[in-house]
């Protein structure tokens, strides 16, 4: 059974730890806030100048002044702070943040990463990515394993153009959790439930090591 959007952001919620600072990408990082444990004090930062974000609001809580840099409304923690881009891009590239979780079209197994541009295809810019990808000592890449075509996302090199070079740590997808390894390749952690080895090595088009038995996933 490969996993929903939700149900990656909750498997990544448990790589946020007490005392980080969490920058969240724009798509499916952005849930992983409505999934981190109560018992802990986190502060995610976005760059468009918000510290102390909360999970998504429900329809009342709803204010359309306080939004993420993907333009989705969120709430905010008690002693969150409003600050301006220069400050915001400060606390990012003064690597004040802990982790960094974002989306991608596709990564490589050197762990080089593309998440902002299709050619041909407009966009409005790369945004925050490049100097979050340049700063950042952790980052995690939420994504969808293989693209609507089924070929695979997990690749030996990236075609599309690179948002960072060798800077993605850990990889959760609909079907997997992987590291990438100094040496090159996507080593094989955990399983979605449900899913085999075989399955995900045939998704994939980068080197996957597989070591062991692969345990499935706990949420």
């Amino acid at each position: 059974m490969s996993l929903n959007k939700n149900q990656i952001a909750q498997r990544i919620a448990k790589e946020v730890k007490d005392g980080m600072y969490v920058n969240l990408g724009i798509g499916i990082p952005t849930l992983v806030a409505n999934f981190v444990r109560e018992d802990i004090n986190v502060e995610f930062q976005s760059e468009n100048g918000v510290l102390g974000m909360g999970p998504f609001p429900t329809e009342d809580e709803v204010d359309a002044d306080i939004i993420n840099a993907g333009k989705q409304t969120i709430t905010t923690l008690p002693g969150a702070s409003f600050f301006d881009s220069a400050m915001s891009f400060g606390m990012i590239r003064g690597q004040h943040v802990d982790l960094t979780i974002l989306g991608a079209m596709e990564v490589s197994e050197n762990g080089d990463i593309a998440n902002w541009k299709i050619p041909g295809k407009m966009v409005k810019g790369m945004g925050g990515a490049m100097d979050l990808v340049a700063s950042a000592e952790n980052i995690i890449v939420a994504m969808v394993h293989t693209n609507r075509a089924g070929e695979s996302k997990l690749l030996k090199e990236c075609t599309l153009p690179l948002t960072g070079v060798k800077c993605v740590k850990k990889i959760v997808t609909n079907l997997a959790v992987l590291e990438v390894v100094e040496e090159g390749g996507f080593q094989l952690l955990e399983r979605a439930p449900g899913v085999s080895v075989e399955e995900i090595r045939a998704a994939t088009e980068g080197k996957l090591i597989v070591a062991g038995d692969i345990p499935e996933m706990q949420f």
